[in-house]
């Protein structure tokens, strides 16, 4: 304990170069974002916002700084790792690049930007299990906020099957009502709302069904998390289905701001968002069974290994199953 609370100090102090490092690269990239946008590349923030920046960014050195923390055996697998930063990547991507502004002018864009932000980011975050190594690179102030009681509770309840089941189809829906839709694109307050809940919400969700976990420690068992992930299908087919063979223009906002390819018009782009609203998200669920059953798959084989083991005499590990 006294090793771990020296490393703790140490690497604390190591760590305050870094931090320095990340809120000066932000300031940078806020004062070229604000007063040098035209020397930009698309990559590169095109509306700089400190939230999204410092999300990302701290979770990423937070967990380069957790898997350097621990034992060999204990890190993560490398395809893990590759996960974690392109989920991390390709959010930052849609939200903090000239994608964004495309997706401002544009439906399908705006849908491919949501699939992005609720699905495949996030699912590739949760698949890549990221909780061990972002505790041990966290502070410790932060570790003791996630592990009180509140917080824990709070999770409990937005991470119960059904609830969470209902909120991940339930947002997209709210989110896809012409009114709601306007007025979030409209006010930057409650389109900063949207978004934050679309990323939350897709990564509590993914980090429920996809746990590697058997239950308990896991929230829900196999069965119930292949049922929640094909459930969420259903409803997001219909809402697809409706945007595509609507037959009016029944989201008025991209023609009053002006669509960034006018060669794609409002009916057109309105059935190509309808689309992806439809195909994409149905095929993550597809993907996410396949993956939840090679997880039941993978823990009845190391159970009868445990078994067999066990009848030979052998001395099996009472470590937790991590799932690396």
């Amino acid at each position: 304990m006294a090793h771990e609370a020296t490393l703790e100090r140490e690497t604390g102090t190591l760590a305050i170069p870094a931090y320095a490092a990340i809120a000066a690269l932000g300031a940078a990239l806020w004062w070229l974002s604000e007063f040098h946008l035209s020397l930009m590349p698309f990559w590169a923030p095109w509306d700089f916002s400190w939230p999204w920046y410092l999300a990302a960014i701290l979770a990423v050195f937070w967990y380069v700084r957790g898997v350097g923390r621990m034992a060999v055996h204990e890190r993560p697998a490398v395809w893990r790792r590759v996960l974690f930063f392109l989920g991390i990547g390709i959010i930052h991507f849609v939200l903090q690049t000239r994608f964004e502004y495309l997706a401002q002018h544009m439906f399908f864009l705006n849908r491919a930007q949501h699939v992005v932000m609720h699905h495949l980011g996030p699912f590739l975050i949760a698949l890549a299990w990221p909780g061990g190594a972002l505790r041990r690179g966290m502070p410790e102030l932060l570790v003791r906020i996630c592990d009180a009681r509140a917080v824990r509770s709070v999770l409990a309840v937005l991470q119960q099957p059904v609830l969470a089941a209902f909120l991940f189809v339930g947002l997209i829906a709210l989110w896809l009502l012409p009114p709601v839709h306007l007025r979030a694109m409209i006010d930057p307050r409650i389109y900063s709302i949207m978004n934050w809940s679309m990323v939350v919400d897709g990564i509590l969700f993914w980090c429920l069904v996809l746990d590697p976990r058997p239950s308990p420690p896991a929230r829900c068992s196999f069965p119930v998390r292949i049922i929640a992930a094909v459930l969420v299908m259903f409803p997001q087919i219909a809402m697809g289905a409706m945007i595509t063979f609507a037959g009016s223009d029944i989201y008025a906002f991209y023609a009053w701001c002006g669509r960034i390819y006018p060669s794609i018009g409002a009916i057109d782009d309105q059935q190509y968002g309808g689309l992806i609203v439809w195909i994409p998200p149905s095929m993550m669920s597809v993907v996410a069974l396949l993956v939840i059953i090679n997880m039941l798959r993978l823990h009845e084989e190391r159970a009868e290994h445990e078994e067999e083991a066990r009848g030979e005499g052998i001395v099996i590990s009472a470590a937790r199953w991590t799932g690396q």
